[in-house]
C-alpha cells in the first residue's frame, strides 16, 4: 500500500528534482519502518527468551529428581526435519534476516545456532554463538520467526525433543 501511494505521488510529479526528493523520502521512510520492525522483533525475542526462562525455572522447581527433566536426544531413529529440508530452512532464515541490524567491520560473520525442536515441532531455546553480537541476535530473531514447524525427531515411533545445530555465515557488502 505504501509503495503504491509513493508511486502515485512519484508518477504525478513532473520535475526530476521533485521526483528525486520523493524517492529519497520513500527510502528514508522505509529505512525507519525497518528500524521500527527490528525493535519490535527484538522485543519479541526478549519476551520469548523470558517465557522460556520462566518455564525452565518452573520445571526445575517442580522436579524432585534430575531424572524427571525432559530429555533431549542427540541420536534418534529419525532426526527433526524442516519442511523442504535444510536448504529450505537456510533460505527462510536468509529471507527473515534483518541485515541492517548487523554491525560489523568484518566482511564475513559467522555464528553457530543451536536450538531445541520440541515434540510438537516448535522450536525453543535458540542460542547463537559467534564473535558478532548483533549477528547472533539477528540469527535468533530469524529462527524464532520461522513460519513452518519442524517434523519432530522420532525414537521407537514416538516424537522426542531434539537438539538441532545450524551454522550460519554471511558476507556483508
Amino acid at each position: 500500500m505504501l509503495n503504491n501511494e509513493f508511486k502515485k505521488k512519484f508518477d504525478a510529479e513532473p520535475g526530476t528534482f521533485q521526483k528525486a526528493s520523493i524517492k529519497q523520502d520513500f527510502l528514508f521512510f522505509m529505512k525507519k519502518m525497518d528500524s521500527i520492525e527490528n525493535v519490535a522483533l527484538i522485543g519479541a525475542l526478549l519476551k520469548t527468551k523470558n517465557i522460556e526462562d520462566l518455564r525452565r525455572l518452573q520445571l526445575e522447581n517442580k522436579m524432585t529428581s534430575p531424572e524427571k527433566a525432559p530429555e533431549i536426544f542427540p541420536v534418534t531413529d529419525k532426526p527433526a526435519d524442516y519442511p523442504g529440508g535444510i536448504n529450505a530452512l537456510r533460505q527462510e532464515v536468509a529471507n527473515l534476516f534483518y541485515i541492517d541490524g548487523v554491525y560489523s567491520e568484518l566482511k564475513m560473520v559467522k555464528a553457530n545456532v543451536a536450538f531445541i525442536v520440541e515434540k510438537d515441532g516448535s522450536i525453543s531455546n535458540v542460542d547463537a554463538q559467534g564473535e558478532n553480537f548483533t549477528f547472533n541476535r539477528q540469527a535468533q530473531i530469524a529462527l524464532y520467526s520461522l513460519s513452518e514447524k519442524f517434523s519432530p525427531a522420532i525414537i521407537n515411533g514416538d516424537p522426542v525433543r531434539y537438539r538441532f545445530k545450524l551454522p550460519l555465515t554471511m558476507t556483508i557488502e
